[in-house]
């Protein structure tokens, strides 16, 4: 219990003080911002703060700081220091420097922000890449709340309905103004995951003072807890709640819609607070009801999802939340899609006011996630592997975007050690688990090298410090170029 809520205060102490500490670097002014120099109507489009900070919520808080950290929390409930801790430090400022940096140079995609900091070689690599795992999202995003939506109708078949309903809403959130269909329907989504979230957070804490032992490690628990190492396996697994590349490519939508760069700490910073907050209430729900139902550590998060809420919500308020936690899914996997459409039109420099411009780039999307979807349901073991593989290339992102950070930081001298460090440890997490992980070392791991652990942690050390000093040496290199003529 003491971790429990202990982990939310450190949260909320980190908004105010290590937030405040990364603002001062940044310094956000009253330069003309992106909605207002390249109005469109379409993308750029200036958006009351109340509702850019819920769209940038329910942007990155995908299913990961719920079903993730359901699963996270079989590695002990160390996780309720590793969140807020990571969050802070890491996801955080992530977040918030990568939105600070699609302010500056325009409201640029993660592709020319890595384009213009980490050079063209990388930028071609990283494109397709980015592309590709953008893809795996929606595909997942689509998929994992209409597996939900099964749970809230029992004794029927509504899979392929939900995921039509779905794939529809995906591809008119992308296609028309922002304003036009997000804007409209997050404010109701966000008030559908307040309710779901905060109730069970005091529930939890009720029952938490009522019997301590439920947010404690039992020994039935003990004995179900992951036996893989937790570096690497945690951070790739938990993700949206410590630290998510993902979101990196989520925050130029918002990057473009605010009015003043005075709002980014409370948007960036504090919304990925936010968000590690909702990961702390479901992790303690993974652990009680892990605690009262320990068969449950060897079954789909999924089921722990069911029973958490109709254990501790009852049904008429767990079925409240499980729609909350669909709408998770589809928040992510909605903009996920806009991003990529965004991404595209950028790279190939396609105007995107037009509606038929818009389509154009949208028509080889569909066609591509409904491949992907027909794949990944024709067995358990397709949609494993769709999982597996964004998991890890989600992480890749995250190590990506904070060493563009460090060089962006590095020729404005100022203090880049805030991405640095963990855009270092990042790699480092990222590096292992592709040399280490193996369906040898364990039958839920995707496909890597194989190599015995201390191997890999010794390879990815040496990895990680040459980016490291590489990432430094260009960022000096590039200090006579000012940051404003980057193009």
């Amino acid at each position: 219990m003491f971790w429990f809520l202990g982990g939310i205060v450190l949260l909320i102490v980190g908004y105010f003080t290590y937030g405040r500490f990364v603002e001062k670097i940044i310094e956000p002014d009253d330069r003309e911002t992106p909605a207002k120099k390249f109005y469109d109507g379409v993308d750029f489009v200036v958006i009351p703060n109340w509702k850019n900070m819920l769209i940038q919520l329910l942007n990155i808080a995908g299913v990961g700081p719920v079903i993730g950290v359901i699963l996270g929390i079989k590695f002990g409930a160390v996780v309720f220091l590793i969140i807020p801790i990571g969050n802070i430090i890491g996801g955080a400022v992530h977040d918030f420097v990568s939105g600070m940096m699609s302010i500056r140079h325009g409201g640029a995609n993660l592709p020319k922000l890595i384009r213009i900091t980490l050079g063209k070689p990388y930028y071609a690599f990283f494109s397709v890449f980015m592309c590709f795992l953008l893809l795996l999202v929606v595909a997942v995003f689509i998929n994992v709340p209409a597996t939900i939506f099964n749970i809230l109708t029992p004794g029927h078949e509504f899979f392929w309905l939900a995921v039509g309903v779905i794939f529809l809403y995906y591809i008119c959130a992308t296609m028309f103004p922002v304003d036009k269909i997000i804007g409209m329907v997050y404010p109701f989504f966000g008030a559908m995951l307040m309710i779901g979230s905060l109730a069970l957070f005091f529930v939890l804490a009720k029952e938490g003072f009522a019997r301590p032992e439920l947010l404690e490690e039992s020994a039935q628990f003990k004995a179900g807890m992951f036996k893989e190492p937790i570096i690497p396996l945690l951070f790739v697994t938990i993700a949206c709640g410590i630290l998510s590349g993902f979101h990196a490519t989520q925050s130029p939508i918002i990057a473009r819609t605010m009015e003043t760069e005075r709002h980014g700490r409370r948007n960036f910073y504090g919304m990925m607070i936010v968000e590690g907050i909702i990961a702390m209430i479901w992790a303690a729900g993974g652990l009680a009801i892990y605690n009262l139902f320990p068969e449950l550590m060897k079954q789909s998060p999924n089921l722990a999802l069911e029973y958490i809420t109709k254990t501790f919500l009852g049904k008429g308020m767990g079925g409240i939340t499980l729609i909350a936690v669909i709408i998770l899914a589809v928040t992510s996997g909605d903009t996920a899609m806009r991003s990529l459409r965004l991404s595209l039109a950028e790279i190939f420099k396609i105007d995107q006011k037009p509606f038929k411009s818009r389509l154009g780039v949208c028509i080889p999307l569909i066609v591509i996630v409904a491949l992907l979807l027909w794949w990944s349901n024709s067995s358990a073991k397709s949609f494993n592997n769709l999982w597996n593989y964004f998991a890890w290339g989600n992480q890749v992102l995250s190590a990506s975007t904070l060493l563009a950070a460090t060089v962006w930081l590095v020729m404005q001298k100022k203090p880049a050690w805030v991405t640095l460090l963990p855009g270092m440890f990042m790699t480092f997490i990222v590096t292992s688990f592709i040399l280490w992980t193996s369906p040898a070392h364990s039958p839920i791991l995707p496909y890597g090298f194989g190599l015995d652990l201390p191997v890999a942690y010794a390879l990815a050390g040496i990895i990680t410090v040459v980016l490291a000093a590489w990432t430094m040496r260009r960022g000096t290199a590039m200090q006579a170029i000012r940051v404003e003529d980057l193009k």
